[in-house]
């Protein structure tokens, strides 16, 4: 049984104060803790060719789970302990990519969805195939078409299947998230039912509990018939119930669930860490925040981002309710929004840097925006590493992964990785890794 629970946390600094909740799309965070089954792979590039590590990621999953991913930015680094979120297609650079329904494919069609080695092997015609092959040769054909590499599995069996693979990959649609709320956002009235806001989600059911100071503000989490919610399920609407005497604040609604996260679900990190897809999934936990202001009078804005790589930015979208216009300056220019209307700001951001920006107005309204842009594969052969930044060499890169992790989809737990001597590109400077002088590299050809 899948639960989920809601909570909230009120601010009373008033309408015009700063709006710091967290907002994110929903779904896994997680950790990443490195390879664990993996071969080598080799790249050419421009007469260059350079050996990597080629296979399985595992990362933590924050409250509880474990997943397994492959790789989909193959010149970027792999920061240890580096945090992932997970998110569409449309914030990584699968932006655009018309293959990328492929690579779903390719994970549904190979390991560690198909665990039967044996059968994958006869279907590939590589006689013998192992874990380390088959994550090998996995990962070589989703490069194929995640980054338009020139790749091959250094083993013949791994290289078999990589071929098998990228031959019979067919387009299949995004998979939708395993837990977002929409809108995350929303504004009104002191006494009014502010929302709705919808939940989507593949657990079979949820739970939902109010703010746990609740009985002192007055502030309820209710369903359309203005009810307190015990219990919900994906499709149900949730309202921030203020009370008519509650003063000018805010609130932030949390829901939590367990459940599997979709295989081909992306995963993107806040620093400079490549970003991966799943593979696999264990019973996991999953989470999604939205926000609530309130006024007695004047404007009442709710602010949301989201990352549009198709414009290589963010996209800061304020929806305005009350009885007056909600003007704001966002990068040096001043914006004004009538109210009942909506306005998305674009916010151009350079590719592979950090971002922290403020959005303010009147009173000293603040609202503040961090994160990282990672909307492009670039670079050369020189540039790859898909070593975790701060490990040894990849011959000792994987811990023996010997612990229970309960993959509930791969249908076993994360495998032992073989010891390869494998040479990775690194410049290091202080401990860091810099990677330089990276170029865009040409879409795969079918």
């Amino acid at each position: 049984m899948s639960g989920l629970v809601a909570v909230g946390a009120l601010a009373t600094a008033g309408a015009a104060a700063a709006d710091d909740a967290p907002q994110r799309q929903g779904g896994a965070t997680a950790t990443i803790g490195g390879l664990k089954t993996y071969g080598a792979a080799v790249v050419h590039d421009n007469g260059v060719d350079q050996q990597v590590s080629a296979g399985l990621f595992e990362m933590s999953v924050d409250g509880g789970g474990m997943l397994q991913t492959y790789c989909i930015d193959l010149h970027n680094p792999t920061q240890r302990d580096a945090q992932y979120q997970e998110t569409s297609w449309s914030g990584t650079s699968l932006n655009g990519n018309k293959d990328a329904g492929k690579i779903r494919w390719i994970l549904q069609h190979s390991y560690p969805q198909v665990n039967d080695l044996a059968a994958l092997a006869d279907m590939a015609g590589a006689h013998g195939l192992t874990e380390q092959d088959a994550a090998a040769g996995t990962q070589v054909a989703i490069w194929r078409y995640s980054d338009g590499a020139d790749v091959d599995a250094v083993d013949p069996r791994a290289e078999k299947l990589a071929d098998y693979l990228q031959k019979n990959a067919r387009n299949v649609a995004e998979p939708k998230a395993s837990l977002t709320l929409d809108p995350p956002a929303v504004s009104g009235h002191a006494g009014e039912r502010l929302g709705p806001i919808t939940v989507h989600t593949d657990a079979d059911s949820v739970t939902v509990t109010p703010p746990a100071d609740a009985a002192a503000s007055g502030v309820k989490v209710v369903g359309k018939d203005g009810k307190a919610i015990t219990s919900a399920a994906n499709g149900s609407r949730l309202y921030f119930d203020v009370p008519k005497d509650a003063t000018n604040g805010s609130a932030a609604l949390t829901v939590q669930a367990s459940t599997t996260v979709p295989v081909g679900r992306a995963f993107a990190s806040g620093t400079r860490s490549q970003a991966q897809i799943l593979a696999g999934s264990s019973e996991s936990t999953v989470s999604a925040t939205a926000t609530a202001n309130w006024a007695k009078v004047g404007a009442i804005p709710a602010l949301s981002a989201t990352t549009n790589c198709a414009k290589g930015g963010v996209d800061v979208t304020a929806t305005v309710t009350g009885d007056a216009p909600f003007t704001f300056e966002l990068m040096g220019a001043e914006h004004t929004v009538a109210a009942g209307k909506s306005l998305t700001v674009t916010v151009p951001l350079q590719e592979d840097q950090a971002y922290d920006f403020t959005l303010t107005g009147p009173n000293g309204f603040e609202k503040h925006f961090t994160g990282m842009l990672d909307c492009k594969t670039q670079g050369s052969a020189s540039d790859i590493t898909t070593q975790t930044v701060g490990e040894p060499s990849p011959a000792l890169a994987s811990a023996d992964s010997t612990g229970d992790t309960n993959l509930a989809e791969t249908g076993g737990s994360g495998a032992t990785p073989i010891i390869a001597g494998i040479a990775v590109a690194l410049v290091l400077i202080g401990g860091a890794a810099v990677f330089l002088l990276r170029k865009k590299k040409a879409p795969a050809q079918n």
